[in-house]
């Protein structure tokens, strides 16, 4: 669960420190980098999601 946080909170302050540095600069290329966070992270929460899933799933029949 800390390892989420720890993912959650990089992810948030990648993607603000992006937008700030495209509202700053008006350069799209960080705007795009603040997207491409974005989608790493729901990937990431995903993964862990289904992994916790599949948890619940398989620790009962061993």
């Amino acid at each position: 669960m800390l390892l989420i946080r720890l993912f959650a909170m990089l992810s948030v302050i990648g993607i603000g420190g992006s937008l700030v540095a495209w509202l700053l600069t008006g350069n799209p290329k960080y705007r795009l980098w603040a997207w491409n966070c974005f989608r790493a992270g729901i990937v990431v929460l995903f993964v862990f999601l289904a992994l916790f899933a599949l948890e619940r799933v398989f620790v009962p029949i061993v």
